[in-house]
This record gives structure tokens, sequence and C-alpha cells, in this order.
């Protein structure tokens, strides 16, 4: 198993936000993390990166316990992160943008990675030498996307891919988390669309109030009657 959370609970302060998480991601999937608003969908990404420590429980990667680790010694060990909203260094260009991606990597693949980024995303060899700050909506989150690949990632956390974007830019947005995830990536994906998610993850989670409440196929999540009140409007 690539990535294992084994009963974990989490704490901001005294507020408990995930309690006995059990989560998994294997090696080439493609994983989605549903849930409403303060689920702890969030939390579970930040949990799993090492920017919050469980109280209980391990974070497991290739079955080695990383729970103590800090977050560069994960990143360093192929996790990336395409975080919300992007978070972009808007004053810097969208090539130095890409290449704060491969700081951790020895150099002899850059031109290698630069150039999958490129064919992902032909827009950002045409804007590369513009400020990320000054890109679209659309265009941000390609930057963020391309710099995470530019790591090289076994794992690649996602959070909330389509959010502030257009359908039409949702749809695309959907379709290369998928290219990325055939070409042999793992994804672990936090979304509030659950029926766009879904239709390209292999399996599912749905989070409320930091419990794993139901878990299963993205097929079986589909046609689940709890989850097609509570999250696909049907």
């Amino acid at each position: 198993m690539l990535l294992e959370l084994d009963n974990v609970t989490t704490y901001y302060g005294q507020m408990r936000i995930l309690e006995g998480m059990q989560l998994a991601v294997d090696a080439g999937e493609l994983v989605c993390l549903l849930g409403g608003n303060a689920s702890g969908k969030s939390t579970t990404l930040k949990t799993i990166l090492g920017i919050v420590r469980p109280r209980a429980g391990r974070v497991l990667i290739e079955g080695e316990d990383v729970t103590r680790w800090p977050v560069a010694q994960r990143i360093a060990n192929g996790l990336a992160i395409v975080p919300e909203n992007r978070r972009l260094f808007g004053q810097m260009t969208v090539r130095e943008n890409l290449e704060l991606g491969a700081v951790l990597q020895d150099g002899s693949t850059f031109d290698e990675d630069l150039a999958r980024v490129h064919s992902l995303f032909p827009r950002l060899e045409e804007r590369k030498e513009q400020l990320a700050g000054t890109l679209s909506g659309g265009e941000q989150q390609m930057v963020a996307m391309g710099r995470a690949l530019m790591s090289r990632p076994r794992l690649l956390l996602m959070d909330e891919p389509s959010m502030g974007l257009s359908p039409a830019l949702v749809q695309q947005n959907f379709r290369i988390i998928k290219e990325v995830h055939e070409s042999g990536v793992a994804v672990l994906m936090v979304e509030q669309n659950a029926t766009m998610a879904l239709s390209i993850a292999d399996r599912g989670y749905v989070l409320a109030t930091g419990n794993v409440v139901l878990k299963g196929s993205a097929s079986e999540l589909l046609h689940h009657e709890d989850l097609k009140r509570a999250y696909l409007g049907r």
C-alpha cells in the first residue's frame, strides 16, 4: 500500500477534527475524498503532508511509519500537493513557479519534466515569462498542477481542484487529472463536486464530522442512495 492512515485522530487545539481515520491509497490509484464543509477533508491532506500531527494513530508510506517526519522529508519521498486556491508565487513567472516544483530533484530530468508539463498545459509554455499572479484562474490552476508534477510525485494530493473554475475549465481540469493518473501517478483528491470526482476515481471515501461514513468503489458510491441524497442532489 502506497499510503495508509491507521486510526488517525487529530485536533486543532481542543477541537477534535478527525477521529479514528482509516484511509488507504494504493500505487496507481485515484481515490477521492468527499464530504461537506468542515468535515475534515483538508485536515486529512494536512495530516498526510505533516502540517498537522495526529494525537493518535499512524501515517504510513509504503508501510513505513512517517508520522513524525517533517513536511520536507515527506515531499522528498514522493508526495506533492496542488493546494486549495492554488497558492502560487504571484510575483514570480510561470517558469519560476514550475522550477520551484523541481527544487528537490537533482536536475537530471528537469528538461524532460518541463516538456511533460508543457505537453499537458501548452498554455504554460506560451505564458512562461508572465507573472503567475496575472494569469486567469484556470491558468493558475494549470501552474499549480504543473508545479506539483515537476517533483515527479508518486502520490499527488489535490485539494478542491475545481474550486472557482468555469464549467468548461472544470471539465478540462478533470480530463488532465485523469491523464496524470493514467500515466501511473497515484492521486488522492479532495473535491466538493462529487459527481465529477467519482466519474474518474477508482474508489472514494465520504467524511462527516471527521469520520468516514461511507467508502467503496466509485461506481458503488455513485449509486449509493445516502450519497445521492446528501451530495449528488438526487
